[in-house]
């Protein structure tokens, strides 16, 4: 059986996720992801919904047919079996930005004011992602090709000089953020409050596949305390080297609260 390669495959309500990188949830799916060269996983709620193996589509829930959007997933499903096979996987593509504004909708945010009292620009979801490793909680870490190789490479710099650093998160979906949203909601905060604290769906620069939160061991995960760590002083004078950027200083102008353990990519950087 040919390998797959390491890259997530995204469509607008499914991902494909390589084999080998998911955990079994029951006994059914243990023995489908053991033959699966890629599982086809709702974005909504991470359900695993069918395998593609070496003898074609297993399905794992009932009617899968008529699940959202999963003509697009077999498509990308075949467009990527003959992109392995030609060696030319695209890397720029980005998902069509369909279905966010009812996403806004639901949570009563005006997209234009809200633009224009942050100064957020919307980001499209990439059509693929590259595996860079495992984060903190072992969870394969999802981001740009050019990300990756720069996360990569800013990790291994930093422990050559004695400095552990860890992902924390990497990419997520425009599902993702709008769970996270409806989460704190449902637990009585209110909207203002949490988007002093976590961008709307569809404006997160997680999104992109270029933002990464970092750590270091030992330290609670995206905490302002990271600030007064050796990590974080060696991301500052360090970072952009491997180019990578503070996104939320303190007092940025984007009225997102400081946070020194969210760094994103930029384009143009050195590593490219």
């Amino acid at each position: 059986m040919r390998r797959a390669p390491a890259l997530l495959i995204n469509t607008a309500d499914i991902e494909l996720w390589p084999g080998g990188l998911l955990r079994a949830r029951s006994n059914a799916d243990a023995r489908a992801l053991a033959h699966a060269r890629w599982v086809l996983r709702r974005k909504r709620d991470g359900r695993y919904l069918a395998v593609a193996t070496a003898h074609g589509v297993l399905p794992l829930v009932p009617r899968l047919m008529r699940e959202d959007g999963i003509e697009a997933a077999l498509d990308a499903l075949d467009q990527q079996a003959l992109a392995h096979r030609r060696s030319a996987v695209a890397d720029s593509t980005l998902l069509p930005l369909s279905g966010l504004q009812q996403r806004l909708a639901q949570l009563e945010i005006d997209a234009d004011g809200y633009e224009a009292t942050t100064g957020l620009a919307l980001e499209a979801e990439p059509a693929q992602l590259h595996l860079a490793g495992f984060d903190r909680y072992r969870r394969p870490l999802w981001l740009r090709r050019s990300a990756a190789r720069g996360w990569q490479r800013l990790q291994l710099a930093a422990a050559a000089e004695g400095i552990a650093l860890d992902a924390i998160s990497g990419y997520r979906s425009h599902a993702y953020q709008l769970g996270i949203f409806e989460r704190k909601r449902a637990r009585g905060l209110a909207m203002a409050d949490i988007l002093q604290v976590n961008a709307a769906p569809g404006y997160s620069e997680h999104h992109s596949g270029f933002a990464l939160d970092i750590g270091t061991p030992g330290e609670p995960p995206a905490d302002e305390s990271f600030e007064h760590t050796a990590a974080f002083a060696w991301l500052q004078g360090n970072a952009g080297r491997f180019g990578f950027q503070l996104s939320y200083p303190r007092d940025n102008p984007h009225g997102i609260v400081y946070e020194p353990w969210h760094w994103c990519w930029r384009a143009g950087s050195p590593v490219g």
